[in-house]
């Protein structure tokens, strides 16, 4: 299993310059886990620059991995590792569901670069 987070979803369905690298994580929805704070930032994203139809496929194809939702167990992990390695809310979110669910994530995010846990996608 593997998390993948907005940047990677955002760069694979936009076609960005690393979306062959991102190419093996989503290949295989169901080895993906998708905290639902991911579902938020991507479907905001893709519709904002592309249109409401492009979110919803980039939608469909999300709905088919794992959706993880925020529980308390998850919030607390993740305002746990905000405070400890200085993260943003919703990328607290993701790896504390990494961590949670004893994975990596793929992201391309520099919040992410020298953390453990993450494969980092350049």
């Amino acid at each position: 299993m593997i998390v993948v987070d907005s940047y990677g979803w955002i760069e694979y369905f936009a076609d960005g310059p690393l979306s062959d690298k991102y190419q093996k994580y989503i290949t295989n929805p169901e080895d993906i886990l998708t905290p639902v704070i991911v579902v938020y930032e991507v479907y905001k994203k893709i519709k904002r620059e592309r249109g409401e139809k492009a979110a919803l496929v980039v939608l469909a194809h999300i709905n088919q991995t794992n959706i993880v939702p925020l529980d308390e167990t998850l919030a607390v992990k993740a305002a746990d590792v905000a405070l400890e390695f200085k993260l943003p809310m919703a990328d607290a979110i993701v790896y504390a569901t990494a961590i949670v669910k004893n994975c990596k994530v793929a992201t391309s995010d520099p919040h992410f670069k020298k953390l453990p846990h993450v494969i980092f996608v350049e």
